[in-house]
């Protein structure tokens, strides 16, 4: 089969939300024009603190200025570091705890700390969570289903209970890597935002009460507050990338040298970086899932990219994604398999079942066919 790839870029026309204009140009590019030629970066820094100087404390009084959700990730140690050091702020930085966290993950959630920062780190109810993740994985492809959630909610909740009327997140996911257009202008992100772009997949938590007999109770941490207490207290949620440039390459050499640490034995499962989604251990079952149901994954983003920030050819991304993007995640699996306590067969027969039976192709006994490293074999080009 033939799958329309941008002209530009190589994200592919089965990717969500994606939309081409009439050159055959993806709305990612497009994104990536719109901010390099389109945008007033100098009003747009004016809105900011504009927006800044009237939600933060009065000068003198005690407390948090803004608060900034966290992973320990590159661009949370980014925005933390902005926000203080820049803006002269004091933040409250929230973490909701991921499903498994690595070694290097962990240092540089401490890391923030040594940056002069204060942190909350929420500690989950771990039996009610990991029943999550399975049915999660199950229902809809995806074991970080829950904690998609949760980064969302908590950092809302407890700006709630601090009284802080600012939480900044950091690029704007629509715009990076390409939704629908009317979303480029988008600066804010609030229960709408969450249930339409935040990962859910159609799915609520409401829909988990129940199950494996979770109460409605034990999902406390994952309702996101009421409209009503939200304008109540005026909280409200902004990206710091539709204000300032994001250029994820030049911000982590900032970061890099305030203590953040990456992957130096190698790059991360499923792509050729070293510096990306480096907290979690289970991050490259997660981009498989994705590399299975839309025959693109982690690579071939980092290479869109790339491409759009001139530091890589079309033809060098070719080889890249040839190289890294849709390789069994042997290293996930194994850890899922821990995690979880579900077989390899288990997982793969999920895996199988959310597998495109139009992209990847399949022997005469309906099994996919695969590489002898267990990878698929495409039934599409990547041009």
């Amino acid at each position: 089969m033939e799958i329309k790839y941008c002209t530009k870029c190589f994200y592919p026309e089965t990717k969500p939300d994606l939309h081409f204009d009439e050159n055959g140009v993806c709305s990612a590019c497009i994104g990536a024009e719109h901010k390099n030629r389109g945008i007033d970066w100098k009003q747009r820094e004016k809105d900011f603190y504009e927006i800044v100087n009237k939600l933060k404390l009065p000068q003198g009084e005690i407390g948090y200025d803004c608060l900034i959700p966290v992973s320990g990730g590159k661009d949370s140690t980014y925005q933390a570091y902005f926000m203080k050091y820049v803006c002269g702020l004091n933040p409250l930085l929230v973490c909701f705890e991921t499903t498994a966290i690595t070694d290097i993950g962990q240092q540089n959630l401490d890391n923030l700390c040594e940056m002069g920062m204060d942190l909350i780190h929420f500690k989950k109810n771990h039996q009610v969570y990991k029943k999550m993740v399975i049915e999660g994985f199950k229902r809809v492809g995806d074991e970080m289903w829950p904690n998609h959630v949760g980064i969302f909610t908590i950092p809302t909740m407890i700006a709630l209970k601090f009284g802080i009327k600012l939480v900044v997140w950091g690029e704007n996911p629509e715009l990076e890597y390409g939704g629908p257009l009317e979303t480029f202008q988008n600066n804010v992100i609030n229960r709408k935002w969450l249930e339409e772009f935040g990962g859910l997949l159609g799915y609520r938590i409401q829909d988990m009460i129940g199950v494996d007999d979770i109460t409605e109770k034990e999902l406390t941490p994952y309702f996101y507050p009421s409209d009503e207490e939200i304008k109540k207290l005026g909280v409200i949620g902004i990206f710091l990338g539709h204000y300032f440039f994001w250029d994820a390459r030049k911000q982590l050499e900032i970061v890099k040298r305030h203590g953040f640490k990456v992957k130096e034995d190698g790059p991360v499962e499923g792509t050729y970086t070293n510096y990306e989604n480096l907290d979690e251990k289970l991050v490259g079952l997660h981009d498989y899932l994705k590399y299975v149901k839309y025959g693109f994954g982690r690579a071939t983003d980092h290479v869109c990219i790339d491409i759009r920030n001139k530091r890589l050819s079309r033809a060098k991304g070719l080889e890249l994604i040839n190289k890294y993007d849709g390789k069994y995640p042997h290293k996930a699996v194994a850890d899922f398999i821990t995690y979880s306590g579900l077989t390899k067969d288990e997982i793969d027969s999920v895996i199988d079942s959310y597998t495109n039976t139009v992209l990847f192709k399949k022997n005469p006994d309906g099994t996919f066919c695969r590489q002898t490293d267990g990878s698929l074999i495409r039934n599409f080009e990547i041009k």
